[in-house]
């Protein structure tokens, strides 16, 4: 048992109930840090916490929590500073919340992603598409389930978009101009890892009219079998979505692994799908904020949960 409380860095206000249930059931005593109110002190000597689980979200700017964003990554230094084991710390979180870095990363080893380019300003938006196949969406640098994206079908569509000044390239004033796939069967893939290793997979099945796939506002299987949903909005039947547990082949599995493991993400998710126009697998999305499938136990027979606590308390130990 920890001597001194874990501090949970994180602003959404349903994701991570199972986290504190587990955390609770064994004792382990805990801080919640909130990173839309904070400050810290650059001088200090100590943190007092055993382990701090960085959960701040590229999302948060749509919960009011944007000055949580950059003013992350200073705290997360000054905690690696003083020796306290961060898990998902500032190299991981520097991925989190820049998918143009995610994609130079991609290409660092060699994976293939949905085509791109990286604009910072509407004005080049459109002379950005040459060479992409329509269509596209632009896509924020800093977004998070589903944030800041915006599909165009045609260039004289997103030529109108710029001309009426309504395309939104997000806080950090970056963004991707990227290929729009059709994914073969209907669905991605999401894989979860827990200390850079494998730990679980799923389909999810999309709808094709929203791009925010969070397994934790999932609440069907794709049986039709309605999940426990301890962690999900209330508004989440309202998706659409379906979700099945699945394996990747051994090579995209240690594909995910190698990704984590570069980009220094501890606990993270990294999506992927088939091209239904080529059949090419492309990773698209890297997540160091990841959301458990609701309701695990009756999708991927075992509760994610305890192994991530195990995954802490070993962390800390190792202090």
């Amino acid at each position: 048992m920890p001597t001194q409380p874990f501090a949970i860095y994180y602003e959404h206000p349903d994701w991570f109930r199972p986290l504190f249930a587990e955390l609770d059931r064994r004792g382990i005593k805990y801080h919640a840090l909130d990173p839309r109110a904070s400050s810290y002190d650059p001088a200090m000597m100590c943190s007092g916490y055993s382990l701090v689980f960085n959960r701040m979200s590229p999302s948060a700017y749509k919960r009011g929590g944007v000055q949580g964003m950059f003013y992350t990554v200073g705290l997360l230094e000054l905690f690696e500073r003083l020796g306290t084991p961060v898990v998902n710390g500032s190299k991981g979180f520097g991925y989190e919340i820049s998918k143009a870095r995610q994609l130079q990363l991609l290409v660092s080893l060699s994976l293939q992603y949905p085509r791109a380019k990286v604009i910072n300003h509407p004005s080049v938006a459109v002379a950005a598409t040459e060479g992409l196949r329509f269509p596209v969406v632009v896509k924020a640098n800093i977004g998070g389930s589903g944030a800041g994206i915006v599909r165009y079908d045609t260039r004289e569509a997103l030529e109108a978009a710029v001309a009426a000044n309504q395309v939104e390239l997000g806080v950090d004033h970056t963004a991707l101009v990227q290929e729009y796939v059709p994914a073969r069967g209907g669905h991605i893939t999401r894989v979860e890892t827990l200390g850079g290793k494998f730990l679980y997979a799923i389909k999810v099945y999309t709808t094709g009219e929203s791009f925010n796939l969070c397994p934790a506002d999932i609440c069907q299987r794709a049986d039709g079998v309605e999940l426990v949903r301890s962690a999900c909005p209330i508004d989440a039947p309202k998706t659409g979505l379906k979700v099945e547990g699945y394996t990747p082949p051994p090579d995209v599995i240690e594909a995910c692994e190698k990704i984590m493991q570069t980009a220094g993400i501890d606990v993270g998710g990294i999506e992927y799908m088939i091209d239904d126009r080529d059949g090419s697998l492309l990773y698209y999305d890297i997540n160091a904020l990841s959301n458990f499938v609701a309701d695990a136990k009756n999708v991927v027979g075992f509760d994610p949960f305890v192994k991530l606590v195990d995954y802490l308390e070993a962390r800390a130990a190792r202090k």
